[in-house]
């Protein structure tokens, strides 16, 4: 039985039925190799298969070679790909999901880097992308771009995919063209609306021409009301419902954001959620034919049916949650929702490593990209089960309790703490960040249903450690804050100059409620990321008057490649907090700070009733030393301080090496 009846009901599109309504929608996942589709992301889409999506859309292909946007793209116009996508789609398809393929061209916004081409656009408009302009498309090259999309879909068919999606959305070529600020053509190209949208329907009709009526064909847009230069809703519903008249259009996926405001393309946690809930609905009233899919901050199953239920669309694109779990739709029509690994919504692996230009990965579910090598998100179980005891109830010691468990060992787990999670846990009491909370709740859920035996407020010492006579155990003891208030940029001070004279705490002590602040507050943030920020916004939330101070040149520098540092920062300074960049503390005087200007040498004094250090931490380990000849495996912030992605990975990898 499931409490999900819309979402789990079949669909019909087309020639093929989808199990449910649950997408996996187009993404980035960057894993191609040397521009082919091979083991790695075969086994990628294979676990979401396996996982129960009812249709999968793989990543995009650029259709030319000005499209080509990051190193992992697949070949542009290269008949390659054919039998290379046929090698990987196969097992997909046996699986039961129904797989298409993104057909895309950014236009203006393209990457020199990589493309080694002139961005082709309709007007020679800057690209929003990196600092290039963008060349005038003449005639004759729309032209071979409508016949690259043409021919780029009938690769995919010869592949085996039962369709393509294309597209239109976050300002890309096709709504480069729809759009008047950006298409300033006087030619039959531009100017009407029947002008502007003549490329786009050219391509729909040109790919069921050539497809056949056995055949999907979606189409990709989105909505934002950021700028008034893009569409309104109402001209967004009209331009898609030229497309959908045509009778070729089978659905259309609508999600939020594009390359003018870049936070809402992938919204973090920093954003709302069902971000594009009224376009659908706009959408699906308006349209005759096509099916409308919502998309953009549908994270979890209960987002989804919600969505459906109240006919605001008829089927949901979920990747991040997909990302983090790839079997969320299986659980959902198991009736098991509650074993769901919920995405936290923080980009961190997933658009963080793909916008450095790695394949993706996922903070809370290392095996994303890996699931070729360590046999997808499935566990097998271990020829000998063995007695596991796990010291530390951080991330890293979580997840390598429970894959240990999961794999048949008998698990016990010892926190010094009331409560598990750790410093992360900590992070989830940061302004939005509740799904962290979450994500602890489940692991509690997982420990019942393995039998983990979870000890609280339980510090165990070396001679403890040896008295339990595990067979192996696992140090996950985590990191502390560094009390010397030690700063990377300024070196030659050492030690924070004043710390002795107090009032100088950490973001730990902060989040744990364990201190008493003034009004007045300098947050100083080495890291750039959620430890300094998150804790800063916490104060200003709290009526503080925060002073956020850092050596970067910007606030959130960390966070710049998630997307979140954006719509944190104008959070921030509606808090009305400081912010007070390329700066170091050089002194501490017990009611405020010297201040040192990194650019310039110059010293400046701040007053403040406390300070809270969020630098490097170090090491807590206090037991591989004295436990000598047992097998130890050392892992997290025990054996290096980072951030929670490696603790979570460093934890798999210990439970499976088990």
């Amino acid at each position: 039985m499931t409490s999900f009846p819309r979402l789990t009901e079949p669909l019909q599109l087309r020639h093929k039925t989808l199990r449910n309504r649950i997408s996996f929608g187009a993404h980035t996942a960057n894993m191609s190799d040397g521009g082919l589709p091979g083991a790695q992301y075969g086994a990628y889409l294979l676990e979401r298969a396996i996982g129960g999506a009812g249709m999968i859309v793989a990543e995009p292909v650029p259709v030319h070679r000005t499209g080509v946007l990051t190193r992992g793209n697949f070949r542009a116009e290269d008949d390659a790909v054919i039998p290379a996508f046929r090698a990987i789609l196969e097992p997909v398809q046996d699986a039961g999901a129904v797989v298409l393929q993104q057909l895309y061209h950014v236009g203006a916004h393209g990457d020199s880097d990589l493309s080694f081409q002139p961005h082709w656009g309709p007007s020679g408009q800057p690209s929003y992308h990196d600092s290039d302009g963008s060349h005038a498309m003449s005639e004759a090259e729309i032209e071979e771009m409508i016949a690259a999309f043409v021919a780029a879909a009938v690769r995919c068919q010869k592949a085996g995919f039962d369709g393509v999606e294309i597209w239109a959305a976050y300002h890309s070529l096709l709504e480069q063209f729809w759009t008047p600020w950006s298409n300033r053509r006087d030619d039959q190209w531009g100017g009407s609306l029947e002008n502007r949208t003549r490329m786009s329907m050219r391509i729909l009709e040109g790919v069921r021409r050539a497809c056949g009526e056995a055949f999907i064909i979606g189409m990709s847009v989105s909505y934002t009301d950021s700028y008034p230069v893009l569409h309104g809703l109402d001209e967004l519903t009209e331009i898609v419902a030229r497309h959908d008249a045509t009778g070729h259009l089978d659905y259309v996926t609508c999600g939020s954001g594009g390359y003018l405001d870049f936070e809402r393309l992938m919204p973090t946690f920093a954003l709302g959620e069902k971000l594009t809930v009224d376009a659908t609905a706009a959408l699906k009233g308006a349209l005759r034919h096509a099916k409308v899919q919502a998309e953009s901050g549908i994270r979890t199953p209960e987002n989804a049916e919600s969505v459906l239920s109240a006919g605001q669309a008829d089927l949901v694109s979920i990747v991040r949650g997909q990302i983090a779990d790839p079997h969320l739709a299986r659980k959902v029509s198991e009736g098991r929702e509650g074993d769901i690994r919920g995405c936290i919504s923080c980009n961190q692996m997933c658009w963080g490593r793909r916008s450095r230009d790695y394949w993706i990965s996922c903070l809370i579910n290392p095996s994303v990209g890996r699931e070729h090598a360590w046999g997808g998100d499935r566990f097998s179980v271990s020829n000998q089960a063995k007695e596991v005891l796990v010291v530390g109830a951080g991330p890293a010691g979580l997840e390598a309790a429970r894959v240990a468990a999961e794999r048949g060992h008998r698990v016990e787990i010892h926190e010094a703490a009331p409560m598990i999670g750790g410093q992360f846990r900590l992070a989830g009491l940061q302004p939005r960040r509740a799904q962290i909370s979450d994500l602890m709740d489940w692991y509690e859920r997982q420990f019942e249903r393995l039998g983990v035996v979870l000890h609280l407020n339980s510090y165990l010492d070396d001679a403890e450690v040896r008295a339990r006579g595990a067979d192996v155990v696992i140090l996950a003891t985590g990191s502390l804050p560094d009390e010397d208030g030690t700063q990377r940029w300024l070196p030659h001070l050492g030690p924070l100059p004043g710390r002795e004279l107090g009032h100088v705490v950490s973001p730990e002590e902060v989040m744990r409620r364990e201190v008493r602040l003034g009004d007045a507050v300098i947050v100083y943030d080495e890291g750039g990321n959620m430890r300094g920020v998150g804790t800063a916004w916490h104060l200003a939330e709290a009526g503080h008057q925060v002073t956020l101070v850092t050596p970067d040149p910007m606030v959130g520098k960390e966070l710049a490649r998630t997307s979140a540092d954006i719509p944190i920062r104008a959070k921030l300074a509606q808090s009305g907090v400081r912010f007070l960049t390329e700066h170091a503390i050089a002194a501490w005087h017990g009611q405020g700070a010297t201040l040192r200007n990194l650019l310039t040498g110059e010293e400046s004094e701040q007053a403040a009733a406390a300070l809270v250090m969020a630098t490097t931490n170090r090491s807590f380990d206090p037991l591989s030393e004295a436990l000598e000849g047992v097998a130890l495996k050392l892992i997290g912030d025990a054996a290096a301080p980072r951030q929670a992605p490696y603790a979570f990975y460093e934890g798999r990898k210990a439970g499976l090496e088990i």
